[in-house]
């Protein structure tokens, strides 16, 4: 059984993505951090993510983002392994958003 993967992107091809139709970027930090800074989207906390993921099923393309790819990454893994979202195309933002704030 082949085994759909998410693919890595940086943050120039974040910007191009985004602007997609059914796209959504999702950030999967605690809500204290995106309150202290994000570069927008839906603020979904990973211990929350399994919880409302109904939130992200109108969309086609989902990007994952945290601070530095670590959260994103499980984000990604675990979306892939539910089958509502085996159809969508998953990105990751390899290295996360700590690149933006400088």
């Amino acid at each position: 059984m082949p085994t759909q993967s998410y693919t890595d992107i940086f943050l120039p091809e974040l910007d191009t993505l985004r602007q997609q139709p059914n796209t959504a970027v999702i950030d999967v930090r605690d809500e204290w951090e995106f309150d202290e800074f994000n570069i927008g989207g839906l603020n979904l906390p990973l211990p929350d993510i399994r919880a409302r993921k109904g939130e992200l099923l109108p969309y086609n393309t989902l990007i994952v983002i945290c601070t530095n790819g670590v959260r994103s990454r499980v984000a990604a893994k675990d979306l892939l392994r539910q089958p509502e979202f085996q159809e969508k195309t998953i990105y990751h933002l390899h290295g996360g958003i700590i690149e933006a704030e400088d």
